[in-house]
């Protein structure tokens, strides 16, 4: 039997707007914390957000979040296409617009068709289902990477720049780094120029690298990438279910970690955050790895081969 409490969430969130405790703009609930007020499945809660969304009571915001409409749900309608006029590309281009907002668990054929303004079944003959849906979603941000037509020089800022692209990429979309395989790789044409980059980026040494060696470097540098961009959808999160970003949480952490530090059990932690030009955060252990991972691969090329210029 389907759980039809999403109705009951719906109709909760619905009257918190109606009574002015949620205003225009303001956050909804997000889906994660629908699941822990409610108790309910993720697909329960973002069903109900679905519900609202397609009354016109709630906007996705892309990168923050599902908001109170600021129109009237009234003035509002769903968008009509035709059959005819749905593509693939159409509905990829949706469903990265549903991920960014809400998250990889609201994308769903149903939550496109009701965007879209048609049948679900329509989408199918585009679109062989979510498992196809999800790879041409990720295909399709790899593809936006842009590659320079002249090559920098050295295999290290080459590496440096196929991997800043990527993080990029990750970076706009914190939710790919969830349907992005490293050991289980998907035929991607657009990705797979990523990987032809890096790969040209490591040979022309003399003696060459065998291939194998060189296979690994690459695929070890995209999975650093993709290793470090898994944070990003739990801070997005965070921050959506929270309303506070990284500086104003760690605000809200001060007194307690001022009195921890102050008891003297953490002597290195304490000398080490008291210290000035202290600053971490995703970005800078990204660089930070990045140069390190780089500078082995360094030490592993003098060792192998020797640069033919």
């Amino acid at each position: 039997m389907a759980d039809r409490r999403y109705q009951t969430i719906a109709n909760e969130i619905r009257t918190r707007i109606a009574s002015g405790q949620l205003a225009p703009g303001q956050p909804v609930p997000s889906a994660r914390a629908i699941t822990r007020e409610w108790g309910v499945a993720v697909a329960t809660a973002t069903r109900a957000l679905a519900v609202l969304r397609e009354e016109g009571v709630v906007d996705a915001r892309p990168g923050f979040g599902t908001v109170v409409a600021t129109r009237p749900a009234r003035t509002r309608g769903r968008r009509q296409t035709s059959d005819t006029d749905v593509t693939s590309e159409r509905i990829v281009a949706t469903a990265i617009d549903i991920a960014d907002a809400e998250g990889l668990a609201a994308v769903s054929m149903r939550r496109i068709a009701i965007e879209l303004g048609v049948a679900t079944m329509a989408l199918y003959r585009h679109v062989r289902g979510k498992q196809n849906l999800l790879l041409l979603m990720a295909d399709t941000i790899m593809g936006q990477a842009q590659f320079p037509d002249i090559r920098p020089s050295g295999w290290r800022a080459q590496l440096e720049l196929v991997a800043r692209l990527q993080w990029a990429g990750y970076r706009r979309h914190p939710w790919l780094a969830r349907i992005v395989s490293m050991t289980r790789p998907t035929v991607m044409p657009k990705g797979m120029r990523h990987t032809e980059w890096a790969l040209a980026a490591v040979d022309g040494f003399d003696p060459r690298l065998d291939p194998n060696t060189m296979l690994h470097m690459v695929v070890n540098l995209f999975a650093y990438v993709r290793g470090c961009a898994m944070n990003l959808e739990m801070e997005l999160e965070s921050e959506q279910d929270t309303g506070l970003t990284d500086e104003q949480w760690l605000e809200t952490q001060t007194k307690q970690f001022q009195h921890i530090m102050a008891s003297g059990q953490f002597p290195q932690l304490a000398r080490i955050f008291q210290a000035p030009g202290v600053d971490l955060d995703l970005d800078t252990l990204f660089e930070f790895g990045l140069q390190r991972l780089l500078d082995g691969y360094a030490a592993l090329i003098q060792q192998h081969a020797a640069p033919s210029v």
